[in-house]
């Protein structure tokens, strides 16, 4: 089901069930965070420890670094900012 500003809430399907497999990027799901985290890539020791934390998977990694957060599905939950031991990331409030 393609969802866009013209859907309504009849148009969707009952109980929010998920009628297409992996349609979860389809969905800005950060749009709603509250608190943001910031990266500060001269800090990071690309540990990935933040990486595998993430319950959204939104911390995006290539060749065992850290390249970038994807904050279309980032919810702002912060649990990368506790698990970083070399302050690299802070969590701010969103604007």
């Amino acid at each position: 089901m393609n969802v866009n500003s013209d859907t309504t809430w009849q148009d969707l399907p009952r109980g929010g069930a998920i009628l297409d497999a992996g349609n979860a990027v389809d969905f800005k799901t950060g749009d709603w965070r509250a608190m943001r985290p910031i990266w500060y890539k001269d800090k990071c020791k690309h540990c990935l420890f933040c990486w595998a934390v993430c319950p959204d998977m939104s911390i995006m990694a290539k060749d065992g670094k850290v390249i970038e957060f994807d904050y279309d599905h980032c919810k702002g939950c912060g649990v990368c900012v506790d698990q970083c031991k070399f302050e690299a990331l802070e969590l701010i409030a969103e604007e």
